[in-house]
């Protein structure tokens, strides 16, 4: 089981890497590609909204963004007629289906009302407009996340005929992009094109790429499948209440590492009934991921046999690694920090621990002000979590640190996979490669 972790001269965040609820909400946005957003907010806000289509390598082009810019003038005697100027522009300009009229901070400080707004002007613009507030006093990007998707579920049709018969095998996939996989999307691309060889039909992305159609038919889907383990489940449960759609592989880690992967297949086969189809995929991955070690990496496994590691990631990554790190690598995780407070699967992480017979030291919310003095706390041999962690982890004089999450200074030309067997691999590259590098002189002066 695990142990938390106390900080003292803590009560308030030193420095928080996670962004506000704007963000996640402009996440969900940007996955959608007939809505646009009007946010009620000075300038520096469009690059928070600017970092959610970044998240989704949306073309500066194809963006619908509008922004009322305000200054202290209008934070002081108010910007009602500024915002309906702007949802009238930018209704006229974009064109779009449906607008996301979203307060900000500055919004909540005039005490805009943009639900009243929005109803006052709807007659006058052509977009429906749906009223979202989004301060950063409302929570962090996973906060946002969710009240993005929460936003979406009116949009969704009810089936209009009941069922009869076997139900056909036609899933939802919800919050792919709440993953510190610098290339989440190749992730989701496993997913989909898994579920495709097993003959299963993806309904609706919430949300990447999708179009406003496929949003609207996510309630003929017979499964919802949430691809994180920080956001997506209250909307998934609220789905399952107004659209009959069950959620399912919510008690289980997401398919990071081989035996995660193969729990993963065959939780999902034995829910549709297709056992049989999924074995030959589960044999030859398994099968590759080990002629790929023997050929290439057989003597550098047992380098991280006890190596006691720090794990700083997400829900969605972080719990998976656990038995990754430990059975497979059979290195020892003495402290796990998680960006997020994962309510909704931490009994998911403690059924691992539980499992493994493992008791580490465990941060959920972690800020970067507890992430370093947790590396300082604990005695570790190595970090593995983003440029951030691998920062303060040469400060520290921790010699080995991986650079697998976001933000990354590695190159990603290629969208790589973390999930399955293949995204084991693509971490182990990884992990070997800055193994290496964490032993190569720095002092040496060629002449």
């Amino acid at each position: 089981m695990s142990a938390g972790l106390n900080f003292e001269n803590c009560d308030h965040s030193k420095d928080p890497i996670v962004g506000c609820a704007l963000e996640g909400i402009a996440t969900t946005v940007a996955g959608i590609k007939d809505v646009s957003i009007v946010i009620q907010s000075p300038q520096g806000c469009a690059s928070t909204v600017a970092a959610g289509y970044d998240a989704h390598e949306v073309d500066f082009t194809k963006r619908k963004v509008g922004c009322t810019r305000l200054f202290e003038s209008d934070i002081v005697m108010g910007a009602t007629e500024k915002l309906k100027g702007m949802i009238k522009e930018a209704d006229k300009s974009f064109d779009a289906k449906v607008m996301f009229v979203v307060g900000t901070c500055a919004a909540d400080i005039i005490g805009e009302d943009i639900a009243g707004l929005c109803h006052q002007l709807q007659p006058e613009v052509k977009a429906k407009l749906v009223p979202l507030l989004a301060g950063g006093f409302r929570g962090n990007a996973y906060d946002g996340l969710d009240m993005g998707l929460e936003a979406l579920l009116p949009f969704i049709k009810k089936r209009q005929t009941k069922r009869r018969g076997r139900k056909p095998r036609i899933v939802n996939i919800i919050a792919p992009q709440a993953n510190l996989n610098p290339t989440w999307w190749a992730d989701l691309q496993w997913v989909k094109q898994t579920l495709k060889s097993l003959r299963i039909r993806v309904q609706t992305v919430f949300s990447h790429n999708t179009s406003f159609e496929e949003l609207e038919q996510a309630g003929e889907a017979t499964a919802n499948i949430v691809l994180s383990h920080d956001v997506g489940y209250k909307f998934a449960r609220k789905m399952q209440k107004t659209h009959d759609i069950p959620l399912i592989l919510d008690d289980i880690p997401l398919p990071v590492g081989v035996n995660n992967t193969t729990r993963w297949l065959k939780a999902l086969a034995a829910h549709f009934k297709l056992e049989e189809r999924v074995e030959p995929i589960i044999k030859q991955g398994e099968e590759m991921v080990v002629d790929t070690l023997r050929k290439r990496a057989l003597m550098i496994i047992p380098r991280y046999r006890n190596c006691r590691i720090a794990v700083s990631a997400d829900g969605t990554l972080g719990i998976g690694l656990v038995r990754m790190l430990f059975e497979e690598l059979e290195m020892i995780p003495e402290v796990l920090l998680f960006r997020s407070a994962m309510p909704d699967s931490r009994s998911i992480l403690e059924r691992e621990l539980h499992s493994l017979g493992l008791s580490p030291r465990v941060v959920f919310s972690a800020d970067g002000y507890q992430i370093k003095h947790a590396l300082q706390e604990v005695d570790v041999n190595a970090v593995i979590g983003s440029a951030w962690e691998k920062y303060m982890a040469e400060e520290l004089g921790i010699q080995i640190a991986f650079d697998v999450f976001s933000p990354t200074n590695r190159e990603t030309y290629l969208d790589k996979p973390y999930f399955g067997y293949e995204g084991m691999i693509n971490m182990m590259e990884v992990i070997a490669n800055d193994w290496d590098r964490a032993f190569r002189s720095k002092e040496i002066h060629w002449t």
